[in-house]
């Protein structure tokens, strides 16, 4: 191009006409999860949100996320309607753990070259994560950033804010001493694990994301795009008969169970409570990881821990039941100095 020849926003990289196609094609979903303390209409500089009516001494509780490399199999699987979904779920799980419900939510969406479609698929899954979970999209941003990102990839992350009645946040001073521990299993490997997954599957089992998952009659990207589990549903009905509980997200057990311990209890898993999921098993088999790597990388099959007495650990099994969910007796709490052990076989 000739030094002299006049430059526009399009020659650099951003398409301006290209985010108001992306604008257009979200504004319905956004819109569809409004519920009624949304004030404000779509495309506003700011959220404008109502405090719930029966808030007395409410907390506001906060949490940032992204979905990992995950990003990369629904890139390569060219499916993007989940990853947005995945996003929305592990918000709401990391507060529902200190007993929040969600309020509102925000994305942001960030391209090297920003595909109207995609936009619109990964905002569709947003919103399909936002209304199963009764909060509004509120916001965000879709940004273009050529030089950045080399197409097609982006990147994604969320904000949640949600609620909790001061006197009913759920911390690791409620529990006790022969406590039980509930597991509630994972819809698969969630949004954490996925950089050693990817490795796994395409260098050691040589498969692409259209390939036949061994043993199923599932594609690759349907076993590894499968969305991650929210526990809204199952855990909120419950929250006053609780003591604490855990997202089991990157670290696995052994590095999130821990931080709903107090430093004079122990969290004493059965290893022999659940059967590991069959994708775990072929992950590991296939890439020869160690057992200890395993249940650091992955979830290996329990999504959250709930720290209860007896009868909440009946309720929380019954609840869980009821959600079609499987929840099951996975230990208990000892005294010590606030870490998790697996105890017996197998896992």
């Amino acid at each position: 191009m000739n030094a002299k020849t006049p430059l526009d926003y399009r020659s650099a990289g951003v398409d301006i006409d290209a985010a108001n196609d992306s604008k257009a094609r979200i504004k319905r979903h956004v819109e569809s999860t409004f519920t009624a303390g949304a004030r404000g209409a779509f495309g506003g500089f700011g959220g404008l949100f109502r405090m719930p009516s029966e808030a007395k001494n409410a907390l506001l509780v906060s949490s940032a996320d992204g979905v990992g490399t995950k990003i990369k199999v629904a890139i390569d699987a060219d499916r993007h309607d989940t990853v947005g979904h995945d996003l929305v779920n592990h918000c709401v799980n990391d507060i529902l753990v200190q007993g929040a419900v969600p309020l509102f939510f925000l994305d942001y969406v960030a391209f090297g070259k920003l595909v109207p479609s995609t936009v619109e698929a990964i905002v569709a899954g947003v919103a399909a994560g936002c209304r199963e979970n009764g909060c509004s999209l509120m916001g965000g941003e879709t940004a273009e950033m050529p030089g950045l990102y080399t197409p097609p990839d982006y990147d994604l992350a969320g904000f949640i804010v949600g609620w909790v009645e001061e006197d009913r946040v759920l911390t690791s001073a409620n529990v006790r001493e022969g406590d039980v521990l509930v597991g509630l299993a994972s819809s698969g490997l969630h949004t954490n694990g996925y950089s050693l997954a990817r490795r796994i599957v395409a260098e050691r089992m040589g498969l692409t994301p259209h390939d036949a998952w061994p043993g199923t009659n599932q594609s690759v990207a349907d076993v590894l795009l499968a969305v991650h589990r929210s526990y809204l549903n199952v855990m909120k009905p419950l929250l006053g008969g609780v003591h604490a509980m855990a997202h089991i997200t990157g670290g696995g057990l052994l590095e999130n169970l821990d931080r709903a311990l107090p430093p004079t209890m122990d969290a004493v898993v059965d290893l022999g409570s659940w059967e590991v999921p069959s994708l775990f098993r072929t992950l590991q088999d296939a890439g020869g990881v160690a057992r200890d790597e395993m249940f650091r990388a992955f979830n290996m099959g329990i999504g959250l821990v709930v720290i209860t007495d007896a009868a909440g650990a009946d309720a929380v099994i019954a609840g869980a039941a009821a959600q079609q969910v499987q929840a099951w007796r996975l230990g208990h709490v000892a005294k010590g100095t606030g870490q998790v052990i697996l105890s017996g076989g197998t896992a």
